[in-house]
């Protein structure tokens, strides 16, 4: 996945849970959310002065926090884990580390509870070319519809 699609993936599935992300979806995105900020940064100090005052960036991270919120859950199931697990953001530290690993780690590879591979490493599922060997025939004659 490139980064254009990976933020693109991000943007269309701000609202699904469902599924898996590889690690490229995540970390594409969260490189696009730092390269935005490090950008909303000086524009934000220009228009609005130094300090605490930043709304682009507060604007954008709002923006950007459910998409982000699903990625992260979604990378999760990736890893055959339940979205729940987020929730050791509110561990002080240990929890971001925690999470940090998590989403380096590579995920399941085949399907697993959350649906397919993202990757397309689909190995426990018989090929296209081996249906036929895979299946006993049955016994409903073919009729041709022409």
């Amino acid at each position: 996945m490139t980064f254009k699609q990976a933020v693109i993936t991000c943007f269309q599935k701000y609202l699904t849970i469902e599924g898996r992300a590889p690690r490229s979806e995540y970390w594409y995105f969260f490189l696009f959310y730092i390269l935005v900020n490090f950008a909303l940064g000086p524009i934000d100090t220009t228009l609005f002065g130094g300090g605490y005052a930043a709304p682009l960036a507060t604007i954008f991270m709002l923006i950007v926090f459910l998409p982000f919120t699903m990625v992260a859950i979604r990378r999760l199931h990736d890893r055959d884990m339940s979205g729940w697990w987020l929730l050791l953001m509110l561990v002080p530290v240990i929890g971001s580390l925690a999470l940090l690993v998590l989403y380096v780690l590579p995920g399941t590879p085949g399907p697993n509870r959350f649906g397919p591979d993202p990757l397309g490493n689909d190995t426990e599922w018989p090929d296209d070319e081996d249906d036929d060997a895979t299946y006993t025939q049955s016994s409903i004659p073919r009729v041709n519809r022409e």
